[in-house]
């Protein structure tokens, strides 16, 4: 256990445990962020709001191995440790668990997270073993910390549903919290995975939620749905982008809407979802419908 920046910095679940506990025993809550580091403005707002929802603030940093399938960007994922510390030491976190692999893998691990419901279609089409690694990692740093509060963002909306339908069927007691996605001044969604685009893809990028914007309005219009669905879709490659999906979803199961137009009674029931790669750069978005 160390202190960096005037923060506490665990290694290791026991120094966490030893932290939480010492918090426990003065009838005191934690809210816990957690995070794959490289903090930006919108990993910072969930801070924020676990200020204001506990006693203390845990942040965990963990590039987390089982999510990334062998031919993604683990290896090249941004890993900035004392830069996301120093960030941190401007709020009231109490401290900041940084384990390594070894520590939350270690030697002989064989149990995984299986999961269905709200885990199937969107990213699983396209990252089959992604929900499974999410959830492993994230029931194992919630039952490390045993947390009153966990604070996901949305702009990763079917991560928020799957962690919060696990968390009720495996009973574990953290209140699971989504937090608004945080954009830059042009709309892009704030991302760890932007600093991949070039000068030319960042200013390319807007259109991904410019176009969900006006895929939005044509459906609130009374546009059948799947018709403004495949024309956001060209819209989208006629952009440059390469796009996974662009999806109509019920906002709590995620199940597809099969509606040919929404009902006045279905605004605000449902979400749009996209994926799309802008050169090398995959970037997900959703809003409210």
């Amino acid at each position: 256990m160390t202190k960096s920046h005037t923060l506490t910095i665990a290694r290791t679940i026991d120094d966490l445990r030893a932290i939480t506990k010492a918090w426990r025993q003065k009838g005191e809550t934690y809210a816990m962020v957690p995070t794959m580091g490289a903090l930006h403005a919108g990993h910072l707002s969930l801070v924020e709001q676990a200020e204001s929802m506990a006693d203390h603030v845990l942040v965990s940093i963990f590039v987390n191995p089982a999510q990334f399938a062998p031919n993604e960007d683990f290896d090249s994922y941004p890993r900035t440790e004392e830069e996301d510390c120093k960030k941190l030491s401007s709020y009231r976190v109490g401290a900041v668990f940084c384990p390594n692999a070894n520590e939350m893998y270690p030697s002989g691990f064989c149990t995984h997270v299986g999961l269905e419901g709200p885990a199937k279609g969107l990213e699983s089409e396209f990252r089959p073993h992604f929900f499974q690694g999410v959830a492993t990692i994230v029931t194992k740093l919630l039952l490390a910390a045993q947390p009153d509060i966990a604070i996901f963002g949305e702009k990763d909306f079917q991560q928020l549903r799957v962690i919060q339908q696990f968390s009720r069927d495996l009973n574990i007691p953290a209140k699971i919290v989504g937090g608004p996605t945080m954009r830059e001044a042009d709309g892009l969604a704030m991302s760890s995975r932007n600093a991949y685009l070039s000068e030319k893809e960042r200013k390319e990028a807007v259109q991904l939620i410019t176009i969900m914007r006006k895929t939005k309005d044509k459906i609130h219009g009374g546009m059948p749905c799947h018709s403004a669905l495949d024309e956001g879709l060209a819209d989208l490659k006629s952009q440059g982008f390469k796009p996974d999906y662009l999806s109509l979803n019920e906002s709590e199961s995620l199940t597809p809407i099969k509606a040919h137009t929404l009902t006045r009674e279905q605004f605000g029931t449902c979400r749009l979802l996209a994926a799309a790669w802008l050169g090398k750069t995959r970037l997900i978005d959703n809003i409210e419908i």
